[in-house]
């Protein structure tokens, strides 16, 4: 007997879960409990290597009525390498990844979602014009540094390509899954990748929550990113 296909709106969400606030399951329960005006089937938590997450009881202690997945790593590996792992195991037709402090408002959320179920492969968030108002002025400086050369050098869809909301369905799950960078630019990669191989792309204007404070970035990390931006550059221009 052949397996049976996913119901086609059904969607899994995926949380990757390092150094999370002290609520972050409050925060995640209450999130979670104002999406039920979507077909959501699943919650994954993937576990990059925090030491102190215990998987025990998990889906009694969010109090959520879905199924919850917890995949865990030994060690932190990285949003990308997190979010690979949630996604190969993900049995929605439709999948969304955000922060596990869910940074976003529910109705960016929703309208991800109303584009996937519109027939977009893969649904872009993209941040408003307010964003900028909820970082430390260094990241501001990186962020729209990371806009320009995106739009000097790659020929995609759009220059926003960090923004931690994104949707896609089965065609966008394969290409996700054939992306290689760990951490911070494997949505950039993402997007190229989805873009080359001629998959519908949908931007879509999402929102912060209000109380969001977003936090500085990590200089190492982004020494890093730049050796993996050539890399996709290099592809680029193939």
């Amino acid at each position: 007997m052949l397996p049976s296909l996913p119901n086609i709106n059904s969607l899994s969400i995926i949380l990757p879960c390092y150094k999370p606030g002290i609520d972050w399951q409050a925060t995640v329960i209450n999130s979670i409990n104002k999406l039920t005006d979507i077909n959501l089937t699943e919650l994954i938590i993937v576990n990059d290597g925090m030491s102190t997450f215990s998987a025990n009881g998990i889906s009694e202690f969010l109090e959520i009525s879905i199924p919850v997945k917890i995949i865990s790593n030994t060690v932190n590996m990285g949003k990308g390498y997190a979010l690979r792992k949630g996604v190969n195991a993900a049995q929605g037709a439709l999948i969304i990844y955000t922060d596990i402090d869910f940074p976003y408002t529910e109705e960016s959320f929703r309208n991800i979602y109303a584009e996937l179920l519109k027939g977009a492969d893969v649904a872009i968030g993209v941040r408003n014009k307010d964003y900028y108002t909820h970082l430390p002025k260094a990241r501001i400086y990186i962020s729209k540094l990371l806009r320009y050369v995106i739009r000097t050098f790659l020929r995609i869809p759009t220059d926003d390509t960090q923004c931690g909301l994104k949707g896609f369905n089965q065609n966008g799950k394969k290409v996700f899954l054939e992306t290689t960078i760990d951490r911070y630019l494997f949505d950039l990669e993402f997007i190229f990748l989805s873009a080359r191989k001629k998959l519908k792309l949908q931007t879509v204007e999402v929102e912060l929550r209000p109380e969001i404070v977003l936090s500085k970035m990590n200089w190492k990390v982004l020494m890093q990113e730049f050796g993996n931006f050539l890399k996709i550059f290099a592809k680029s221009i193939l």
